[in-house]
C-alpha cells in the first residue's frame, strides 16, 4: 500500500508538471519553448517534486557500504573527471559548455540542494539518472558499478574540499576533443624537437 502511495503521488506529480509545462508553453508562445530559458519556479517546484516520489521505498535510505578512504576519494575523482565533468565541471559547478545549456541547467552540486540529499537518494540518481533533465542512468546492475557509483556519492561530498592540486589533476583526465589532442601533439612534438609543420624557405640566391 505504501508503494502505491508513492506511484500514485508520482503520477500526479507527472501530471501536474505536464500541465506547467503546457501553460508554459501557451505563455511563452512568442518566444518558443526554448532550452535557453531558465525553467520557472513552478516547474522547479514540481520537477523536485516528481524526482522525489520517483525513488523507491527505501532507496533514500540506503547507507554508502564503501568506506571513505583516501583511495576511494582517488578513485571516484578520476571517474568523475572522464565521465561526470563534461555536464557538471570538474568542480562540480555545472559552469561548463554543456552543462548551461541543458534543461534545466546543471545544478552546482555542492550547494545545499544536492548536498542534502542522502546517500541513497544520490546513489539512485547516478545508477538510474532522472527523468525529463540530462541527467543519464550510468550504472548497470553490476557488483563493479555499483561500488563505482558509491564511490562517486563520498566524492560529491567531497566537492567543496577539493584542492587547486586535485583540479590540476582531473584537467589531465577530462576527455579531449580531436582538436586538443593535435594540439597536445605538436606542442609534445615541439617541445622534443621533433618536427613541426613549417616548410622550409627557399633560398633562391644559391
Amino acid at each position: 500500500m505504501h508503494r502505491l502511495h508513492w506511484y500514485l503521488l508520482g503520477a500526479v506529480s507527472l501530471l501536474l508538471l505536464f500541465a506547467a509545462l503546457g501553460a508554459g508553453l501557451v505563455l511563452r508562445n512568442a518566444r518558443g519553448f526554448s532550452a535557453r530559458e531558465q525553467p520557472t519556479q513552478i516547474e522547479a517546484l514540481l520537477a523536485r517534486a516528481a524526482r522525489s516520489a520517483a525513488i523507491p521505498a527505501g532507496a533514500r535510505d540506503r547507507a554508502n557500504p564503501v568506506p571513505k578512504t583516501q583511495a576511494t576519494i582517488d578513485d571516484a575523482r578520476a571517474h568523475w573527471a572522464d565521465h561526470c565533468a563534461l555536464c557538471h565541471g570538474n568542480d562540480g559547478a555545472g559552469d561548463t559548455q554543456l552543462g548551461r545549456h541543458t534543461y534545466p541547467p546543471a545544478p552546482d552540486m555542492r550547494l545545499p540542494a544536492t548536498q542534502r540529499l542522502s546517500d541513497g537518494e544520490l546513489f539512485y540518481f547516478i545508477q538510474n539518472g532522472i527523468r525529463l533533465s540530462a541527467m543519464p542512468a550510468w550504472g548497470e546492475a553490476t557488483a563493479h558499478d555499483e561500488e563505482s557509483s558509491w564511490k562517486l556519492v563520498h566524492f560529491i561530498r567531497h566537492l567543496s574540499r577539493l584542492t587547486d592540486a586535485e583540479k590540476r589533476e582531473m584537467q589531465k583526465l577530462n576527455p579531449k576533443s580531436p582538436d586538443e589532442l593535435k594540439e597536445e601533439k605538436e606542442e609534445e612534438e615541439f617541445l622534443k624537437g621533433g618536427e613541426t609543420n613549417e616548410k622550409p624557405i627557399p633560398d633562391h640566391h644559391r
